[in-house]
């Protein structure tokens, strides 16, 4: 009994230690070898942290942008506003920069002068000049062009060439033109007129003409032809123009009814005109005078003999 109990523990013994020995291998199988699952969750995790480290670095290139774009910025404005300091402008310096160039700032900038400036020198601009208030000059201004686009006070303007206005000009004050005055339109004058001599060709008033002093009458003298009431021996005298003259006749003998004379306008009108004829002296008054008219002429005639050897005359006005 004893070998059999022996035995039975010999083999109780034997089977214990083979399945420790199943255990134990499967065991460090299973530790040797990992699961599926185990292998997936360690990579999600490597994959996160990988898109963590791409988003950092993003938002921190955005971040680096953005810190250049405001400085740049505030560097531009704290460009634009740069002011100079104030400085005290001794002798030395004063004539250093009387015996040098100096450049003030950069084109963008601006320099503002707070109180007046004088320049004993000249002045060169080389680009245009804006002035909001206004301008005023004590001595002379010489400029090759203006342009005006509003409203201008001159006192005085002086134009020693051409001066050429496109649009209407008005004169509020006296107008003096030393030579001569040329104007191809019309001219209205809503004042008077003030010339010691007005040449114009043709001369048209839709009002009144009023004459405060004697009306002469100029142009070319006329011809003349005599006539046979002024008897054998006799002559005829002309003078003046075509608007207005004297006829100084003398008779002869043996004058007879007929024209004195024909007087034969320099320059033709346009229609026949009106011709006043007055006898000058009794002896013209008492002849029975009459006169022929037309656009080139007029005659002086008596319907009575006038005396011989007598000495009188007409004054004639003529109007179209």
């Amino acid at each position: 009994m004893e070998n059999n109990e022996t035995e039975q523990s010999s083999s109780s013994l034997e089977s214990t230690d083979t399945n420790s020995l199943e255990n134990n291998s499967e065991a460090s199988t299973t530790a040797a070898m990992p699961s599926t699952d185990s292998k997936k969750v360690k990579t999600k995790k490597f994959g996160i942290h990988r898109i963590n480290i791409y988003l950092l670095i993003f938002i921190l290139l955005l971040v680096i942008a953005g810190a250049i774009i405001a400085a740049t910025y505030l560097a531009s404005q704290n460009a634009s506003k740069t002011t100079i300091p104030t400085q005290t402008l001794n002798d030395s310096t004063l004539k250093q920069l009387a015996t040098s160039d100096v450049t003030v700032g950069q084109p963008k900038q601006v320099l503002s002068v707070q109180s007046n400036a004088v320049f004993a020198g000249k002045v060169l601009i080389r680009d245009s000049l804006e002035v909001a208030g206004p301008i005023q000059v004590g001595g002379s201004l010489n400029i090759p062009g203006i342009t005006v686009s509003g409203n201008s006070v001159f006192e005085q303007i002086q134009v020693n060439k051409n001066l050429g206005v496109q649009g209407d000009a008005a004169f509020q004050g006296q107008l003096s033109v030393q030579k001569n005055l040329s104007v191809a339109g019309s001219g209205t004058f809503g004042g008077p007129l003030s010339a010691p001599q007005l040449n114009v060709n043709t001369l048209q008033l839709n009002g009144n003409l009023s004459l405060t002093k004697h009306l002469s009458l100029g142009g070319a003298t006329p011809s003349r032809d005599a006539g046979n009431a002024l008897g054998s021996g006799g002559t005829v005298a002309l003078s003046g123009s075509d608007s207005a003259g004297s006829i100084n006749i003398n008779t002869g003998s043996s004058a007879s009814a007929g024209c004195f004379v024909t007087v034969r306008f320099a320059q033709k009108f346009n229609a026949t005109p009106k011709v006043i004829v007055t006898p000058v002296g009794d002896a013209a008054g008492a002849l029975s005078y009459y006169i022929n008219r037309n656009s080139t002429s007029f005659s002086v005639c008596t319907a009575t003999p006038a005396p011989a050897l007598s000495s009188f005359g007409f004054d004639y006005f003529a109007v179209e």
